[in-house]
């Protein structure tokens, strides 16, 4: 067990904003695949993979070989934007792979390493474009904890952080945010056709297609049509922030794949370096590529090692469907066993998409104590939603079925006993 010694620095030197430590009251010292070892030697089942930035476990071999071997030739470590042979290969890659598959023609920019990062570039690229401020969120949003990214998130504990009025947004219901009843755009196209409605017409949409740390909210594919068609006939444009649920996390590489939209402007971050290195994109329609050179820049836009183990992730992952289709049916299998634990008990229920899953309790503190139960079991899972009141969980997509149904063994003794 970890000591109370062992902990003091964080607690006397570490800021108080400090959060998943709490939760998770051990030091831990290396990690692989899908398991993290405290430095007491106990091993975790990891079903959090650092809020879905290791897609593809910790420590990947693979990955973890190109990088090594990149580092000890002394590639190019830092190198803002200037252009490097690693920066080529992975948008060379990334190009053949993930954007000509699928028939999308994006300019692909580098906004600097984090989600909130390409989150800002998406908001003011789309205001410059069009001229306009305003922008549309969705209720249970969660888009960063910038100023521009909070001000189109809808927890009120995050937006209360920011000290100052964050304007220029305007939310509206995401799908079933009535309580069963689907939200439908009637209200929006009205509103926006009448000149008397006192809203603006807004520069951009942005949405989530799953609302990962607004507690596991998945958007019907309908639903995302009826919205893109909407920005279209509008001229809207349409923002998918695809930073938690992209890179494969609800089967296909992009989260919208299933609706068969084509959105405007896509942010990615977390999984797409494959490796957990600190890394983001920007994709957008080349006509609106309007930027002036330097216009929108950044000290660590050029993440050398991050571009090397991206291009290995795409190379071992995504040149055929084996990953999409094996995420696919490891959703499959934790939404049966959540809908078995729905049936059980009662005020528990389960919605998710691919390998984004969340039981969610009628009893918000029920959540927490699941979660806090199954870490004393070895298992690293974390809450999600307005009140903490859904076990979200993100497991690395390369888990293995065993692994898998070990986690979700303690997950449902745990939830038996919190509800019994």
């Amino acid at each position: 067990m970890t000591t109370l010694e062992d902990i003091s620095i964080f607690e006397t030197l570490e800021s108080e904003v400090r959060s998943y430590s709490r939760s998770w009251p051990t030091v831990f010292s290396s990690a692989s695949g899908s398991w993290i070892r405290a430095e007491d030697g106990r091993d975790y089942l990891d079903f959090f993979a650092g809020a879905g930035a290791l897609n593809y476990g910790h420590n990947n071999p693979e990955l973890k070989q190109a990088l090594v071997d990149y580092i000890l030739g002394d590639g190019i470590t830092h190198s803002l934007d200037m252009s490097t042979v690693a920066k080529r290969r992975f948008l060379e890659t990334f190009q053949r792979y993930i954007l000509e598959p699928r028939g999308l023609d994006y300019k692909v920019q580098f906004p600097g390493p984090t989600g909130a990062n390409t989150v800002e570039a998406a908001l003011k690229l789309a205001r410059k474009v069009t001229g306009r401020e305003s922008i549309i969120n969705f209720t249970n949003a969660f888009h960063g904890m910038t100023l521009g990214a909070l001000s189109v998130t809808g927890n009120s504990m995050k937006r209360a952080g920011a000290g100052i009025p964050l304007v220029h947004a305007t939310p509206m219901p995401f799908d079933n945010y009535f309580d069963g009843a689907t939200a439908d755009f009637h209200w929006f196209e009205r509103v926006l056709d009448d000149s008397g409605s006192g809203l603006n017409r807004p520069a951009a949409v942005i949405v989530e297609t799953v609302q990962g740390e607004g507690g596991v909210n998945v958007a019907r594919p309908e639903w995302l049509r009826a919205l893109a068609e909407l920005c279209r006939s509008r001229g809207i444009l349409l923002i998918v922030d695809d930073v938690q649920m992209g890179c494969g996390r609800t089967g296909p590489f992009f989260s919208f794949e299933i609706a068969g939209i084509t959105p405007d402007i896509v942010t990615l971050s977390k999984s797409i370096s494959g490796y957990g290195l600190p890394m983001a994109l920007t994709l957008l329609r080349p006509d609106l590529d309007v930027w002036a050179p330097g216009e929108h820049n950044g000290t660590f836009r050029g993440n050398n090692p991050a571009f090397v183990t991206a291009t290995a992730a795409i190379e071992q992952y995504w040149t055929d469907d084996t990953l999409e289709r094996s995420t696919a049916a490891k959703g499959k299998r934790i939404a049966q066993i959540f809908a078995n634990l729905s049936d059980q008990f009662d005020g528990v229920s389960t919605r998710g998409r691919g390998m984004v899953q969340g039981l969610v309790f009628d009893d918000p503190g029920r959540a927490v104590k699941v979660c806090g139960l199954a870490f004393d079991e070895g298992l690293l899972a974390e809450t999600s939603g307005p009140s903490d009141e859904v076990v979200k969980l993100l497991p690395p997509l390369t888990i293995t079925d065993a692994e898998l149904d070990h986690g979700l063994s303690i997950l449902a003794e745990a939830t038996a006993k919190v509800c019994a």
